[in-house]
């Protein structure tokens, strides 16, 4: 229970409202679902106590609206705004705009995420509390040429150019060549200013063949940090992720202890707030920095099948002010767990497919956790992104969990629109993958997904 969010505000959509719903239910809060007129019969509306719709189908005009989101939470009597992930839950004024009208934001202070939002300065945060960071030119690309050339001489080829204010893959560019390097400096620069309005970059190595690995931590207001251990997300498509599971294969435990402890640490000095993630490119045993999500992932539930821990409800335990219930040492990890992400996508042109399904039935049995907002007869709207939901697995061990993925996806039924659970269904089989030997450039070379 909390002593102060009595209702609480979804500013979200899919599968995340609903899975936020099911933690303040579990926390005795009332729920107010926001919805576009495109998501008015979804699950979540139909469940939560009450319901506002903000605007029409399109996003900026609806769940991208920072005035009307707060409106409803006005209208509604609700005391803090849980924003989820994605839309506006690491927009910093969004954030510092909940606070000035009276919420409470369940997610960390704007400062932060507004640190940590750009790139170069989440760099330089990390760097100062000892995280480990990929070599790099230490903030903006001047606009001289020959100095451009320079640090890239100095970093060493193949780069990585990279938009400060990037995310999803987009404003990202490799120079393998001095020949290369302007070029693409240019471009990405280009593309960075019509993305994301701002057209700063900056360069570091580019690894040839790293993993992504990730450190999920919860902090308190009262100085306590813990890290809840680390996923491995390198089964990707341009940057976006496939499949992702927990522990990392492969890490010892004195490695997990040792940067899930630094990130811990790097929190306690940066004054964060609620839960994050670290990510990390991990290659030849060594760590390296590349960002910091100020948000609930995608991906949490693999951490929570690990570790008995329901993020969702600490997440907003720590908004009301409480203190974290364990220490790190209470933290224990047993078993392996797996997710596929469910899209309604062509699973070999990856194509979006909007439409109604016309028949649904979600996997079960002993390990199996299916995250969804979608049922028979649910029309998926060609507005939004195309993740319909999650198949989550645990086992005992990896092997006993892609045993039962490998049956919770030949389970699954979804009829009426296309979606990549034949592509998991490759993917769980592949033998590489079995290994645990699988690097983020994995479905590229080998599958051709580029």
């Amino acid at each position: 229970m909390v002593d102060n969010i009595k209702k609480l505000v979804i500013a979200n959509r899919g599968e995340i409202a609903l899975r936020i719903l099911r933690a303040c239910r579990q926390l005795g809060i009332s729920t107010v679902a926001l919805h576009s007129e495109a998501d008015r019969e979804a699950k979540y509306v139909r469940l939560a106590d009450e319901s506002v719709c903000i605007g029409p189908a399109s996003a900026a005009e609806s769940y991208l609206n920072i005035a009307s989101v707060i409106a409803a939470a006005e209208i509604t009597d609700a005391q803090a705004i849980h924003p989820g992930y994605g839309f506006l839950s690491e927009n910093p004024d969004f954030a510092e705009r909940v606070e000035q009208s009276g919420f409470t934001f369940v997610g960390p202070k704007a400062e932060t995420i507004r640190i940590m939002g750009d790139k170069i300065s989440a760099i330089s945060a990390m760097k100062a509390a000892g995280v480990p960071c990929v070599p790099g030119s230490d903030g903006p690309i001047p606009d001289d040429p020959e100095k451009i050339l320079a640090i890239g001489r100095k970093i060493g080829f193949p780069l990585m150019i990279k938009a400060t204010g990037g995310g999803g893959g987009k404003g990202m560019r490799v120079a393998r060549s001095e020949s290369e390097l302007l070029a693409n400096v240019e471009m990405t620069k280009k593309e960075a200013a019509a993305a994301f309005g701002n057209d700063v970059i900056y360069m570091e190595r580019f690894l040839e063949k790293p993993r992504h690995i990730e450190f999920q931590v919860l902090v308190d207001t009262h100085g306590n940090a813990v890290h809840l251990g680390d996923r491995d997300c390198s089964m990707q498509r341009r940057h976006q992720k496939v499949i992702e599971e927990a522990p990392a294969p492969g890490l010892t435990d004195a490695q997990r202890q040792e940067i899930g402890n630094r990130c811990a640490e790097a929190c306690r000095k940066i004054g964060y707030r609620g839960a994050g993630t670290f990510e990390f490119l991990y290659e030849d045993g060594e760590f390296f920095f590349i960002e910091m999500n100020t948000r609930i992932q995608v991906e949490h539930p693999v951490t929570e099948m690990i570790t008995g821990i329901d993020l969702l409800q600490e997440q907003i335990r720590v908004a009301d002010g409480g203190k974290l219930q364990f220490e790190q040492k209470d933290i224990q990890f047993s078993g392996h767990s797996i997710e596929c992400r469910l899209n309604a996508e062509d699973p070999d042109t990856f194509m979006p497919s909007p439409g109604r399904i016309t028949q649904y039935h979600m996997a079960g049995g002993p390990g199996v956790r299916v995250d969804s907002h979608v049922y028979s007869h649910y029309f998926v709207p060609p507005y939004y992104d195309s993740m319909i939901g999650k198949v989550i697995t645990y086992g005992m061990n990896r092997q006993e969990a892609l045993v039962r993925m490998n049956g919770a996806l030949q389970e699954m039924v979804i009829e009426g629109i296309k979606t990549n659970l034949p592509l998991h269904l490759r993917l769980i089989r592949d033998p590489n993958f079995a290994k645990g030997e699988c690097d983020i450039h994995y479905l590229e070379t080998q599958y051709g997904m580029s």
